[in-house]
């Protein structure tokens, strides 16, 4: 029975308008004031049903909740038989959970939509060499699905045949379609624009990239900040305070009208409701807009940072290094790339890379005893011959002799802006590559609006040669700049930094990233890094585009003070409500309600602007 009647709550909102509308029409427009006085009667006891059973529940886990002052306040009114306020009363607490409600659910839309994108049908390629129409859940990794214009993506994958421009806007929140072709990867919950591709299965349901983000930003909204547990456990204390203040003013006053208006007007619903709507219109703009908050507390803390600490490679720089420079040594060139090539195939290092595509085709050996040589390079065998491959310290381990000539070339690919990668056979110096990765498009402009929403620091760390990072720092303006960092120098200077009184972010993307974003106040995670730094991390920038910083900085700020407008909204109504029942004439139980309902819509319409909001050029703020 309770059940159905909080069910039918909205209808019972609905027949209790109709019986006050009708009783208000017979008593003024017939002078019929039997039929007045019934009608209220019926609406009182009809509405106060789903408002006991609520005041019941919370009760039975000893918990004195606004629907426990709204149902005492509206039994003191039946049984003093004042039905009009009794009626009145119900029908604004009712109508006005049922806004609550209605309003609620629009700051909710950003994540509501999210979840809708989630793809639930896949074309599969089964034994028979057909594709069929299967449900998402039955494909499993490894299975080559079809997807055809205008379809979405049903798992992340690679694609095997077929091209195609997909819109990512669901993963990245850029809706500018990115051409996909033979091996390139693509996401669950992304849109096949035109063409039509064959792909093969990597990662499915909740392992996706968008099973990630959907999970992410759940837990988000399910999350409680500092401020709402404060309020939580204010709530608790504050609501049997009203009831035992009524009670005084009873037994003082022997004034019921009096205690029970006391009940309605205390209410603390606008401030209970305040802080949450805040926090998830929120976290659905950042979902909108291609960044992941999670949780509450992760905005309160980033709304406070001023000090953002970055990972320079694939961060402050595109991460896609190429060779800028070469010195070679020695008259063998070609035996010694293909020594070189075939050691660094052994590395998914950027640098690595860059060397085996600069290289190109050529003769690749047998590589034995391969050890990584931490902070320092690779040392192998090849053809029987010791090959180190790494930056000068590896160099001195492995007591291979640099003459003026070569400290010299050092210097000048190191003041070039290059990092270095040195070659030795049989610890015999052979060649010199100077590599550099260009900075990322606009990052010096993103930097400047970072300064501007407050950020005092801009530190990078970088395991690369200090001139290099120097020149960075010169050309984007940064505040501090250290090379030669190992992943545990970088977490010591952060843990100085916050030691010091700092509250510092870290930016990163790979997984020697994870230490520092876990240490951080605010660990924040390019999109287009390890599962570890992404898993780490407080904050998701899912499109790897930097300029989404200051968008999410400028976000935790203004929610903040959202936060702050609602509370202060909340106790200054209820403050106001109690004032006005002993130092005026006109307050009494239906005015305070309908204050009171008012207040709540309020703050939820202000968090409401939050999913508005959009950092623009000249920092718009809400």
């Amino acid at each position: 029975m309770q059940r159905f009647i909080l069910g039918k709550k909205n209808f019972i909102t609905i027949i209790s308008a109709i019986l006050i509308i009708t009783a208000f029409t017979s008593k003024l427009a017939f002078d019929n004031i039997d039929i007045f006085v019934w009608l209220l009667a019926i609406a009182s006891i009809l509405g106060v049903l789903p408002i006991a059973i609520q005041a019941y529940q919370a009760l039975k886990v000893k918990v004195v909740s606004i629907d426990v002052l709204v149902t005492i306040a509206v039994i003191g009114a039946f049984v003093i038989k004042n039905y009009e306020e009794s009626a009145i009363v119900t029908f604004l607490f009712l109508f006005g959970a049922f806004l609550e409600q209605r309003t609620l659910n629009k700051t909710r839309s950003a994540i509501k939509e999210l979840t809708e994108m989630a793809p639930e049908n896949a074309l599969k390629l089964m034994e028979n060499g057909e594709f069929e129409e299967v449900e998402v859940d039955e494909v499993d990794v490894g299975d080559v699905l079809l997807v055809k214009t205008g379809a979405k993506v049903p798992v992340d994958g690679t694609v095997l045949t077929g091209e195609g421009h997909i819109n990512e806007a669901s993963i990245t929140g850029e809706s500018v379609p990115v051409n996909k072709k033979q091996d390139s990867g693509v996401y669950a919950g992304t849109i096949l624009e035109n063409g039509t591709i064959q792909i093969r299965a990597d990662r499915v349901g909740e392992d996706t990239t968008f099973g990630k983000i959907i999970e992410l930003v759940e837990e988000a909204q399910d999350s409680k900040s500092e401020a709402e547990r404060f309020i939580d456990r204010f709530s608790k204390y504050y609501t049997p305070i009203v009831l035992l203040l009524a009670i005084i003013v009873w037994l003082i006053s022997r004034d019921i009208e009096l205690a029970i208006t006391i009940l309605v007007l205390g209410c603390p619903g606008a401030l209970v409701i305040g802080v949450p709507v805040s926090n998830v219109a929120g976290i659905g703009n950042g979902a909108r807009h291609g960044i992941l908050l999670k949780g509450s507390e992760v905005i309160q803390d980033f709304s406070r940072v001023d000090t953002i600490v970055f990972d320079k490679t694939g961060t402050l720089t595109i991460g896609n290094p190429k060779v800028a420079e070469t010195e070679v040594y020695v008259d063998n060139v070609d035996e010694v790339l293909g020594y070189l090539a075939s050691v660094e195939s052994e590395s998914d290092h950027p640098l690595a890379n860059a060397i085996v595509e600069h290289i190109g085709k050529t003769k690749i050996y047998p590589v034995e005893n391969t050890n990584v040589v931490k902070g320092g390079g690779i040392v192998a065998y090849v053809e029987g011959q010791r090959v180190a491959v790494g930056n000068v310290s590896l160099m001195e381990q492995e007591n291979v002799t640099l003459n003026e000539k070569v400290r010299a070339d050092i210097t000048r690919f190191e003041e070039n802006g290059n990092s270095l990668v040195l070659t030795s056979i049989n610890g015999i110096l052979q060649l010199l590559i100077g590599i550099r990765d260009q900075i990322r498009p606009g990052v010096k402009a993103e930097l400047q609006r970072l300064k501007k929403l407050g950020v005092k620091n801009l530190v990078v760390l970088s395991g690369d040669n200090q001139s290099t990072v120097d020149l960075v720092a010169k050309e984007l303006g940064l505040t501090e700049a250290h090379g030669h960092m190992l992943p545990e120098d970088k977490a010591n200077r952060i843990d100085e930094l916050q030691r010091k009184g700092h509250i510092v972010a870290f930016v990163g993307d790979g997984v020697n990233d994870s230490p520092s974003l876990a240490l951080a106040k605010i660990g924040i995670a390019m999109g287009s890094g390890t599962d570890v730094a992404i898993e780490t991390s407080d904050v998701v920038l899912m499109n790897s585009d930097i300029g989404r910083l200051p968008h999410a900085l400028g976000l935790t700020k203004a929610t903040a003070n959202n936060m702050r407008q609602n509370i202060f909204i909340a106790v200054g109504v209820v403050l106001v409500l109690l004032a006005s029942v002993f130092f005026s004439e006109w307050m009494n139980m239906s005015i305070g309600m309908l204050v009171h309902e008012a207040s709540i819509l309020v703050v939820i319409l202000n968090g409401m602007r939050l999913l508005r909001y959009r950092l623009s050029g000249k920092n718009r703020k809400i």
